[in-house]
């Protein structure tokens, strides 16, 4: 019987990388959204087999998603209002909260970024506005509130 705590701790280091690589340099590099997203996998193969198709669904779907979203805004405006690390980043959400997580996923993380700016207009001005918000740590927050949900429970059952 393997232990799920390697994933966890894969999981929460991850995630917690891509939180601050984002803050720091507005980039979330493939070299930790892609084992992120296959950890995920992974994860779902050894210890929730039945559940790995929700988990593969929700790699897509979140992959699908953002990269629409991606590609709209660039079609439209001629310029990126979303990185293509988010995109990569909620593929990988998807693969470790499943299809169904996903809206309450990115609800979670755009009024999380919503209080930030907000907070942040409040007490620097307007100007605040003209700056990039990077968006891949309030989606590692949004995955670590819904991971406390959904992930928590199986995995304590399985260490």
């Amino acid at each position: 019987m393997y232990s799920a705590l390697p994933f966890l701790l894969t999981y929460l280091f991850l995630s917690g990388r891509l939180w601050v690589t984002d803050l720091r340099t507005g980039f979330l590099p493939d070299r930790l959204t892609c084992p992120l997203l296959w950890s995920g996998l992974i994860y779902h193969q050894l210890f929730l087999p039945a559940r790995l198709p929700d988990a593969l669904w929700g790699a897509v779907a979140g992959y699908v998603l953002f990269a629409l979203l991606y590609w709209g805004y660039r079609l439209a405006r001629r310029q990126e209002g979303l990185g293509y690390g988010d995109v990569k980043f909620l593929a990988a959400l998807g693969a470790w909260h499943e299809w169904q997580s996903l809206p309450m996923l990115v609800f979670i993380a755009a009024f999380l970024a919503c209080a930030a700016v907000g907070m942040d207009l409040f007490r620097d001005g307007k100007a605040v506005l003209k700056n990039p918000l990077p968006f891949g740590p309030y989606m590692a927050a949004a995955g670590f509130i819904m991971g406390w949900e959904t992930l928590m429970p199986i995995v304590s059952l399985r260490l």
